[in-house]
């Protein structure tokens, strides 16, 4: 069995890092899945290559509230290990699609897998770790999220370039089954379990009315919106805007280099800076009432940090689209993703500290929900349509404008922490 708390931490990082190659593996080799069925592709329109997005998130933010209260009411890591196992076999069938329709009927099964374990996975994380260090160990899950997304660009275009699109599939989904096996052995923190009898409605009806909770929410989702548009079409727009300059294969793994530096920093130094302010507030404990004042003005305190992170990202991405060269292009993007990986560990904090202790899952699962449902459920396919019928540059700049969309909602009020 599996005790020791930073052996699941571990284990829950490496399969988060699974999770993530498998999201970005498709944008790595999303111009070769366009390419006419002659010459091995699909075929697809770039809007319908953008569903390919949508399709994932459809079945991964209908079924994360069904997991959520579920696992309120009992254990987690069955739930984890069916999850993963679910995930990793489609993701395998996703290389043996023939058809668009074959494709999306994979991505949809691809994302209830994932659905259970990003749901639960931070609620054990929470319940392992005393409250002046879990800023860092949520940053050390979380850092997964540029890795894991750096490496399906890496894995996704270096496989493609060597053995074909479909092979990248095939790679990608084998690791998760031997991981799901091993996360049945976690032995589960004991906690508050919420009554059986709760219905998913009650608790999504009592998460809607805690203000911080839903700030937060809705500044992840256009969050989400952005940078789930950024990460399904970047690899595209590079080899596309400075063809001559980089090759597919450059295109995706200079992208993916990027987000995994400029991520990895940002992710730590948001977890670091969390747990930093953290201790300039009124000391909270295990017992300290979700919406006592202390615990308000702590999670004030890390929505500023997400803010000011996308008051530094939002112009720094603009200038991206708008670069004369593509080492120009990867050095903007380099900057700004400093700022949006800034708030991976602060708003994911806030997520689980600005609700009653037994609704945790199910806040993380209505917090996954909605930033699905309002934010890169759509944006990919929106983003898709746009570069069907304007300038690639021009149709590129809705995601700034997302991004200072979500500084705005992110940015604290005073009122809301008496």
């Amino acid at each position: 069995m599996i005790k020791n708390r930073t052996a699941i931490i571990a284990l829950l990082t490496g399969l988060n890092l699974l999770n993530y190659i498998d999201r970005t593996i498709v944008a790595a080799v999303l111009r070769k899945i366009q390419m006419p069925e002659a010459q091995g592709g699909l075929g697809l329109s770039n809007t319908q290559a953008g569903f390919l997005a949508t399709a994932f998130l459809l079945g991964y933010f209908l079924t994360s509230p069904l997991f959520g209260a579920r696992a309120d009411k009992g254990s987690r890591k069955a739930l984890i290990a069916l999850g993963v196992g679910i995930w990793s076999i489609a993701t395998v069938a996703t290389g043996f699609a023939t058809s668009f329709s074959w494709m999306i009927i994979a991505r949809i099964v691809v994302g209830v897998g994932e659905a259970s374990y990003a749901t639960l996975a931070p609620t054990i994380i929470d319940d392992l770790t005393p409250p002046e260090t879990k800023g860092r160990a949520l940053a050390i899950f979380y850092l997964a999220i540029p890795v894991g997304s750096a490496l399906g660009y890496v894995i996704g275009g270096q496989i493609e370039a060597a053995w074909g699109w479909r092979a990248a599939f095939y790679v990608a989904g084998g690791p998760g089954l031997l991981l799901a096996l091993l996360s049945l052995f976690i032995v589960e923190p004991t906690r508050k379990l919420r009554e059986a009898r709760g219905k998913i409605i009650d608790g999504l009806k009592t998460l809607a009315k805690l203000p911080l909770f839903r700030r937060a929410t809705l500044g992840y989702c256009a969050y989400t919106a952005a940078l789930g548009a950024f990460a399904h079409w970047g690899p595209k727009f590079i080899a596309e805007q400075y063809q001559g300059q980089v090759t597919d294969q450059q295109a995706s793994t200079y992208f993916g280099l990027v987000t995994v530096v400029a991520g990895a920093i940002a992710t730590i130094l948001g977890g670091q800076w969390a747990d930093r302010v953290q201790r300039r507030m009124p000391q909270i404990t295990e017992t300290t009432a979700f919406d006592s004042r202390e615990n308000k003005l702590g999670i004030n305190a890390l929505l500023r940090i997400c803010a000011i992170g996308m008051v530094w990202a939002a112009p720094l991405t603009a200038a991206a689209f708008w670069a004369p060269s593509a080492w120009a292009f990867f050095g903007f993007v380099f900057l700004a993703e400093l700022g949006v990986f800034l708030s991976t560990s602060p708003v994911n904090a806030i997520g689980l500290r600005a609700v009653p202790p037994e609704l945790r899952a199910s806040a993380m699962a209505a917090m996954i929900f909605a930033i699905h449902l309002f934010g890169d459920l759509w944006s990919p396919t929106v983003l898709g349509y746009l570069n069907d019928v304007l300038v690639s540059s021009v149709a590129m700049m809705a995601l700034p404008i997302t991004f200072a969309l979500s500084a705005y909602l992110w940015w604290p009020r005073a009122r809301e922490a008496e």
